[in-house]
């Protein structure tokens, strides 16, 4: 299956701006925390977790929560994600890809899921 998301990297801003850490650690683990130098950053792993939810087809809720998608980065500096073994198990999950992307004030995520069973 294949998520897609989009945000405005100005409305994540603005949560970093009226919430500070809090906001983030809403939808990030301290390591992803760590990951965040800009808020075009933290739009970006917001838009991969929601993308990464709808390929699952539940959104982000009581199957499957923003701290259940991690997102870490490669050598190279490419990102990845990874799934809770509860989340990995439940969908039958074998394989995640992502990209993430960023232009004109907006912050995109594309997610495949590849799994043992049908989602």
């Amino acid at each position: 299956m294949i998520g897609i998301d989009l945000v405005k990297i100005e409305r994540i801003e603005g949560m970093i701006t009226r919430h500070g850490e809090r906001a983030l650690q809403r939808f990030l683990s301290p390591d992803e925390i760590a990951l965040v130098g800009r808020p075009h950053t933290a739009a970006g792993f917001w838009a991969a977790k929601e993308a990464c939810a709808k390929a699952l087809g539940c959104g982000i809720g009581g199957e499957c929560g923003f701290h259940d998608i991690v997102i870490t980065k490669t050598d190279r500096g490419a990102p990845q994600l990874a799934l809770s073994d509860t989340v990995r198990e439940r969908f039958g999950i074998t394989d995640v890809s992502l990209s993430i992307t960023h232009d004109g004030g907006f912050a995109i995520a594309v997610v495949a899921l590849e799994g043992k069973n049908s989602l």
